[in-house]
């Protein structure tokens, strides 16, 4: 028997773990068919992606684009439910926390089709992060539920959701790691289109709502940053662009130690990882990335979905108040952790397994 799944994508991290799944679906003979809702628009941020992950075009792309959180949310699922009501699916399948999450899952329970959440149980426990809400309600729509750590698990149960959760590990560490080599051999050249030099350079990455939507937030980031002894290589998102114009604040990075450049592509990215010295992100996926490299962290939060990674010091938090000299400390590396705290291999696998014992 085959599966019939119908797969939700929107944003960075959801693209990179369609990549290891849609492989093993096409190994087993499964049919998968992919919706990407558009959220991710700019094609830095999105086709790139599918053509560095050599994954297909999205059968379906309902283009929703930028919008506020309800707008956007509702064209989601008015697109999905459609769809949802002229084909029939095993299983909806959604990733993380963006709206495109929560628009699919929100769709499908509506229909009374089974919601399988991956990277499920994660929590912040930060309701002011739109992301925040976003998990909580599609866990607890969710028929299956896909746990990335031990940890995840047991915030599930305390929310007593104990039916249908499995912890199988990290998909997107299953993708980072089928693709790293292929970015390594990429350093040279990246550095070179910079003009930057290997272990001397700090990586940033800044576009939550609650940092870039605030002027006295992102000014705050933006001065403590700039006091950075190394150059400061930032793609930079859209949103914050904009942002930026609306605050008035384009002088503060238009200048050393600021180096600004466009969105850049999966492995571009992940090449720009590997030879920094320190990466400072908002992003949960960066945040991952950068333990992968075993790349000190800062998160530009003052919560994290992803406890484990700062409780082995791997990176620590920073919020604007505090003093920007903390900023470009190195920890010592070789006294840190070198376990494994996200399974990456198999995860795919171990997904479809179940999902065949569930569905088959």
């Amino acid at each position: 028997m085959t599966l019939q799944l119908l797969r939700i994508v929107g944003a960075r991290p959801q693209f990179m773990q369609a990549k290891p799944l849609r492989q093993e679906l096409e190994k087993r003979g499964h049919n998968e068919i992919l919706i990407h809702t558009g959220q991710h628009y700019d094609d830095a941020m999105s086709r790139k992606f599918f053509i560095d992950l050599n994954l297909p075009e999205a059968d379906i792309n309902l283009g929703v684009g930028s919008g506020s959180h309800g707008e956007q949310t509702a064209e989601m699922i008015k697109g999905i439910e459609t769809h949802l009501l002229a084909h029939k699916y095993d299983a909806v399948v959604v990733d993380g926390d963006t709206n495109s999450t929560l628009a699919g899952a929100l769709a499908a329970a509506k229909l009374h089709v089974p919601v399988v959440h991956i990277e499920a149980g994660m929590r912040s426990y930060d309701k002011k992060m739109p992301e925040e809400i976003n998990r909580i309600l599609t866990d607890h729509i969710s028929s299956l539920l896909f746990c990335p750590s031990q940890t995840s698990c047991r915030n599930l149960s305390a929310e007593s959701i104990t039916n249908g959760v499995y912890v199988v590990g990290d998909l997107l560490a299953q993708c980072f790691v089928g693709f790293r080599r292929k970015a390594k051999a990429l350093v040279e050249s990246i550095l070179r289109k910079y003009s930057l030099k290997e272990g001397q350079y700090i990586l940033l990455t800044l576009h939550r709502a609650e940092n870039v939507d605030q002027k006295d937030r992102i000014e705050g980031y933006l001065r403590s940053i700039a006091t950075s002894p190394w150059p400061v290589i930032w793609p930079i998102h859209p949103r914050t662009e904009k942002g930026l114009a609306r605050f008035n604040l384009d002088y503060i990075v238009r200048k050393k130690p600021f180096v600004i450049i466009p969105p850049v592509g999966y492995l571009e990215m992940l090449a720009l990882e590997s030879a920094s010295i320190k990466i400072l992100t908002d992003s949960g996926g960066v945040q991952r990335e950068a333990y992968h490299w075993r790349k000190p962290g800062v998160i530009l939060r003052d919560s994290t979905e992803w406890p484990e990674i700062v409780e082995t010091g791997w990176a620590s938090h920073y919020l604007p108040e505090q003093d920007p000299l903390i900023l470009w400390e190195i920890p010592d590396i070789s006294a840190l952790t070198q376990d494994d705290l996200y399974g990456s291999e198999e995860v795919a696998a171990r997904i479809i397994d179940i999902l065949e014992d569930t569905f088959l």
